[in-house]
């Protein structure tokens, strides 16, 4: 039924409203909520950045409003919202203490547009290439070095020009420390240490807000003298317009590259963040990085910090219960009104308070978690010298020095191998050597290799245990020789190789990783050398890469035969039950014919021989017969095709199944509404009346009356490598998830 709204055309006004207020109404519910309590976060956190970074206040409020409103429309990620960052504060500082002011607004302007570029040359995804040990110590490393600062603001100083003198100088500082800076200092950082630990009906509240505000309160109630922030005029009146520099463009290119690499790496990762809290519209890296982009060149134009994703903000956002980008920018929209209107609240804030919320931050920049993340993955030393270079030298060489020290020890990993030579008293030829190569044979591992061969004394057995992921000619010759002296020493040297990697292909070209050459055939012969024989040839294969594994799955069951099922199934090639089982050597009696037939009673004694062997004498407990897709034997009984005397009087034990394929048995049925052709159809209705055949035969009949023996029908799809169950009357799954078949069954 429709109502006089639902029947308006789409140009009428009534449609219109109804689809403007439709658009509005989950911005009005969710959206303008989260936007007010972004901005209580943002807030006090642009204007600690503009502060620590030795920026004009009204810098962090202008790079707040850009990165809300332009980062929050143009962004690639919906629910990120953008500003002034804490990554970003020691570069800043820097660089407006070797250029000034004007100029770093220059050099933001310049990294937008080179972030532009990054977006349109479609690179976004390369800065995700960076070793994550790295980024987080870089984090860590600014942490630190804000820390520093801002412990001497808070003890009512001035922060020193690098982190060596903030460290030297410290003692100092705390014996001359302002009394009433330290206490609206303490009680900030007290609030915000402890806000995590009060209930969640309070936590809604943000907690920078509360902090900054009791210390603002503080500052105006007690009867004291503390620095505030120096804010004159409003917001318009403190913008200030870039300047191109003067001179030493060098240094201005490498610090726009910085900065231009730092923002984009921050709030690419902040995205990746991001998307992982909500499972709405993932980002799009290349237009993040253009929303980005025109941010900084927007920022930098009006006098704003450089912008980038915060993860604090958005992840404040997300929740918020934000559901749009509309969040992001609404939450500018309302910085940039507070920023107008209310200037003269901005400047009763104490730098103390300020200095104890970037503290805090600086300390929350460095995270156990990733502390320990780097201890268990041996990437503890990259971390310290990334953190060290960061704090002691500047942001860009100690992050240059973090990715170079993590590609070597990449590099030190990949190419290295473990080698072991070892006397193995318990080997099965008496007095016999272990000699076992893992990972990336080389020539950097000659010296190891030789050195561990040469352990082996002349005439011994060796079992030479190969686990390579790379082999290079020069390792292959090394051990080619070695191998060749030894046998004509009179020592025997047998090879287990269990790795990607082949002696055998060694020389058939260029080293390559992790795989068998392209060129080596498919079958043993090729792979081996036996061109003649392919069984020989196999048999070799299985020596040297699979009997190794293989022995501890046949050691148990090598002195009795304790198989659990009967699997009676084709003689058909592609049918590998041990595969299609996932089952171990000894685990099936197998047993196998043209067609997978029980002619038990009819002048063929074979199969019912291995019947009632398996039920009286192994004692099996589930019998299974296993018919297939494309079978010859099904495909030649529902054709007629003529067939010599001995398979025409096999297949006649198939005639009752294509006189029930025939008369549309409900297997057949069930078969073709899931799409199979005729002969499959055929051969699952053929599956079905051998399970009927073995239901009557006495000594299954007994089994399942008195050991509960199963007896279970199955038909490999080998298109799809699927296994379906078939049973005397419908097919099934054996998936949990319902489907066409499982409908079908009864």
């Amino acid at each position: 039924m429709f109502t006089d709204t639902d029947s308006a055309p789409r140009t009428s006004p009534r449609y219109t409203a109804q689809w403007f207020f439709d658009l509005l109404r989950p911005v009005l519910r969710h959206d303008l909520p989260a936007s007010l309590v972004v901005f209580l976060v943002a807030l006090p956190l642009s204007l600690g950045i503009a502060v620590a970074s030795g920026a004009p206040v009204a810098s962090g409020l202008v790079a707040a409003v850009v990165g809300g409103i332009v980062g929050g429309a143009l962004g690639g990620s919906v629910l990120q919202v953008s500003g002034p960052a804490a990554g970003l504060t020691v570069v800043v500082a820097s660089t407006i203490a070797q250029f000034g002011w004007a100029t770093t607004c220059f050099i933001t302007v310049a990294a937008g547009v080179l972030q532009v570029l990054f977006g349109f040359s479609r690179i976004a995804r390369a800065a995700l290439g960076i070793a994550p040990v790295v980024v987080h110590a870089m984090l860590a490393g600014i942490g630190i070095t804000i820390a520093l600062q801002q412990i001497h603001v808070l003890l009512g100083g001035s922060a020193r020009s690098s982190a060596w003198h903030n460290v030297l100088e410290l003692p100092g500082q705390l014996v001359h420390s302002h009394g009433p800076a330290v206490l609206i200092g303490g009680v900030v950082i007290a609030i915000l240490l402890g806000w995590r630990y009060l209930p969640a009906r309070v936590r809604v509240v943000p907690g920078p807000l509360v902090a900054v505000t009791v210390g603002t309160v503080l500052s105006l109630v007690l009867p004291v003298d503390v620095g505030r922030i120096p804010l004159n005029g409003s917001l318009f009146d403190e913008i200030a317009l870039p300047r191109l520099p003067e001179g030493d463009w060098f240094a201005v290119s490498v610090t726009v590259l910085t900065v231009a690499l730092i923002a984009s790496v921050q709030s690419l990762l902040s995205a990746v963040a991001v998307d992982k809290m909500h499972g709405g519209e993932r980002t799009d890296f290349d237009r993040e990085l253009l929303g980005q982009g025109t941010a900084n060149v927007i920022s930098g134009l009006f006098g704003g910090l450089p912008v980038a994703g915060v993860i604090v903000r958005s992840s404040a956002n997300v929740d918020a219960g934000a559901r749009s980008r509309a969040s992001a920018v609404l939450h500018g929209i309302w910085i940039l009104v507070f920023s107008v209107a209310l200037v003269g609240v901005v400047r009763q804030i104490p730098t103390a308070a300020l200095a104890g919320l970037l503290i805090v931050i600086g300390i929350q920049l460095v995270k156990l978690a990733h502390i320990r993340l780097a201890h268990r993955t041996r990437d503890l030393v990259v971390y310290t010298v990334t953190v060290a270079g960061v704090v002691f030298l500047n942001l860009l060489q100690g992050v240059l020095i973090g990715l170079a020290l993590a590609f070597g020890l990449l590099l030190w990993r990949v190419v290295r191998a473990h080698i072991v030579a070892k006397p193995w008293p318990d080997g099965e030829f008496g007095d016999q050597w272990l000699v076992t190569i893992e990972g990336s044979c080389t020539f950097l591992a000659l010296p190891k290799l030789t050195s561990e061969l040469a352990k082996v004394p002349a005439g011994a057995v060796v079992r030479l245990e190969m686990s390579v992921d790379f082999l290079d000619h020069a390792a292959y010759e090394m051990i080619e020789e070695w191998v060749g002296r030894h046998r004509n020493s009179g020592g025997v040297v047998e090879f287990v190789e269990l790795g990607p990697v082949r002696m055998a292909t060694a020389t058939a070209g260029p080293p390559t990783r992790g795989h068998a050459r392209n060129d080596e055939g498919t079958g043993p012969a090729r792979r081996t050398g036996h061109r003649d024989d392919p069984v020989v040839a196999g048999i070799s294969a299985y020596h040297r890469a699979h009997a190794h594994p293989t022995r501890p799955h046949v050691d148990g069951p090598r002195d009795h035969h304790e198989a659990e099922t009967l699997f009676l199934t084709c003689s058909d090639a592609r049918i590998v039950p041990n595969v299609i089982t996932n089952s171990d050597p000894g685990d099936l009696f197998t047993v196998r014919n043209v067609g997978n037939l029980v002619p038990i009673g009819n002048g063929d004694s074979s199969v019912e021989a291995a019947l009632v062997y398996a039920l009286e004498k192994l004692d099996v407990r589930t019998v299974v017969v296993c018919g297939h897709s494309g079978c010859g034997a099904m495909d030649a009984l529902l054709r007629a095709v003529q067939t010599g005397q001995a398979l025409g009087e096999w297949l006649a034990h198939a005639r009752p199944s294509l006189a029930q394929f025939r008369v549309g048995h409900p297997v057949a049925r069930a078969a073709a509404a899931a799409g199979f052709g005729e002969v499959d159809q055929l051969a699952m209705v053929n599956v079905a009346l051998q399970l009927e055949t073995l239901h009557a035969h006495p000594a299954v009949h007994r089994g399942m009356r008195e050991r509960g023996v199963e007896v279970r029908g199955l038909f490999f799809d080998i298109a799809t490598a699927r296994v379906i169950e078939v049973t005397v009357d419908g097919l099934a799954h054996f998936d949990e998830t319902p489907s066409p078949i499982a409908a079908e069954s009864v």
